[in-house]
């Protein structure tokens, strides 16, 4: 989609680049540095107008012109180093918008290795140059593709990590040239101070082949322009991360490496830098940072430690929350609930009053009118039968309240009364089950011992019942004087008609009780 309120420089540009042929594209394309360096920078125009650049697909056409072979572009080196120098200004500080993933994943890698491949031409171009003036202007265009390269990383610092493991900014920096080594050198100590942390993030292997290379023109090289700049790199590095400084220190790559950089000559440019690798090599300096590494281990271990219990926290704190509104809000509605309340009251007494001067104002009346029409002789008596009424109205409200007040303060005794029935009541029956257990698990207690009331109770029972039936005694005792050992024929006969007659009379009073309960 392209934007609206477009510059119409940009827009001519556009056109003039579709309508020409392909050798005039990259002539067209310097006009761009033209535009961009006469918009103020970091002002909002200069933004707009890098993205038209990028939504008309200049940026693209930059790309595509230096991918080509530079033989075949009008101009030359000239024409490319300018147009380095434009892609990395349009690049830096540009908003994409709908197309950041395909501007970020995409076209900034490939720029930047596009910058990485005319190092590698131009490094070519200048070894094999023989003339003193073409290896300046070679080595000028290097510079300024270096340094283009470096403001695109300053912008876009995620580009970094892509250059360090690229092949070609290794064999860059592995050239044996002194004024391409020193400008590669600086060039990777101006990104190391921009980000050191991409460093750590490359591969061991290539971290090895850079510190490799380093180490070598730092001791081998004639240089001292090239020694110095590798002796400042190296101590940034190591000041930086000290796992390159354990790695200098212990690796069996570098065992000697203090050694010889003692011997190195004092009173150069970059002794005071020397001096202070070699105090970060020596085994105090070992020490520190070992012990820094253990500093740093343990505050790791604290910043987890207090991550977790953060993160802690925060699980717990939508429930604290969540709480704290369930308890501000119950307290509102409280509030609230007061406030209707109150004013509910408000208006209640109001109304009430409103009421009270109505009533009165309607008695006022009702005795105006009473007075027009009772009799003057009257008015006395209607008086005071007002009144009576009015004194007996204002009585019983007044013993009604009273009542109603001697009630309120009696109702605590009068729950603790019920309250206590009800305790006895309880108790009671839970006594009398206990008694009602008691007795039927009770063991038998046994025959009781006979007093003298009890035996002189007895012996009247026995001389009552003799006394009710004298004949069947009077038998027993004759047959006793004449020392039967049995009861004689008739006078078994006799007890036994005695108990027939007594089985008769209960049988019969059975049966009648029997015919009564039937008809009953």
């Amino acid at each position: 989609m392209k934007p609206t309120g477009t510059d119409p420089r940009i827009l001519s540009l556009a056109a003039e680049v579709a309508k020409s042929p392909e050798q005039n594209v990259p002539v067209i394309l310097l006009k761009l540095k033209e535009i961009i360096n006469n918009t103020p920078l970091g002002s909002s125009e200069l933004k707009k107008i890098k993205q038209d650049i990028y939504c008309y697909d200049l940026i693209q056409y930059c790309l595509l012109v230096l991918s080509q072979d530079c033989s075949r572009i009008q101009g030359g080196w000239t024409t490319v180093s300018q147009l380095t120098q434009i892609l990395s200004h349009c690049c830096v500080g540009l908003e994409p918008g709908e197309d950041a993933e395909e501007f970020y994943n995409e076209l900034l890698p490939s720029a930047a290795e596009n910058f990485l491949v005319l190092g590698r031409r131009l490094q070519t171009c200048f070894i094999n140059a023989a003339k003193g003036e073409e290896k300046d202007a070679l080595l000028h265009f290097f510079e300024v593709v270096t340094d283009s390269l470096f403001w695109l990383l300053g912008g876009h610092v995620q580009l970094i990590q892509n250059v360090l493991q690229s092949d070609h900014f290794l064999h860059l920096l592995q050239t044996d040239n002194v004024q391409i080594g020193s400008t590669v050198l600086t060039m990777l100590q101006n990104i190391l101070q921009i980000n050191s942390g991409d460093l750590l993030r490359i591969e061991g292997k290539i971290l090895h082949s850079i510190l490799d290379e380093v180490v070598f023109k730092l001791l081998s090289t004639p240089s001292p322009v090239i020694r110095g700049t590798a002796t400042k790199l190296l101590l940034l590095m190591a000041e930086s991360h000290q796992e390159i400084l354990i790695l200098l220190r212990l690796s069996a790559c570098y065992k000697g490496l203090r050694s010889l950089l003692n011997k190195q000559e004092p009173g150069t440019e970059f002794s005071q830098e020397l001096k202070q690798l070699i105090g970060l090599l020596s085994p105090k300096a070992y020490q520190e940072v070992k012990d820094q590494k253990r500093h740093k281990a343990a505050c790791l271990i604290q910043a987890y430690w207090k991550g977790f219990q953060t993160r802690k926290r925060l699980k717990k704190l939508p429930s604290a929350v969540i709480t704290l509104q369930r308890s501000f809000r119950s307290k509102r509605t409280k509030m609230l609930m007061k406030l209707s309340r109150q004013k509910e009251e408000e208006d209640h007494r109001l109304q009430l009053q409103i009421q009270r001067q109505r009533a009165m104002r309607l008695s006022r009346e009702i005795r105006l009118s009473m007075l027009e029409i009772v009799h003057p002789g009257q008015v006395e008596k209607y008086n005071r039968e007002i009144e009576e009424k009015s004194a007996l109205i204002i009585q019983k409200h007044w013993k009604g309240y009273r009542e109603r007040k001697k009630f309120r303060q009696q109702r605590p005794s009068l729950t603790e009364y019920k309250a206590a029935v009800i305790l006895q009541r309880a108790t009671l029956k839970f006594l009398a089950k206990c008694r009602k257990k008691k007795k039927l698990f009770a063991p038998w207690p046994g025959l009781r011992e006979l007093t003298d009331a009890r035996r002189i109770e007895l012996k009247q029972q026995v001389d009552d019942y003799i006394r009710r039936h004298p004949v069947w005694f009077s038998d027993i005792r004759c047959d006793q004087q004449q020392g039967a050992p049995f009861p004689s024929t008739r006078t078994t006969a006799t007890l036994l008609h005695g108990q027939g007659s007594r089985r008769e009379s209960s049988t019969a009073q059975g049966g009648t009780d029997g015919s009564d309960q039937h008809q009953h």
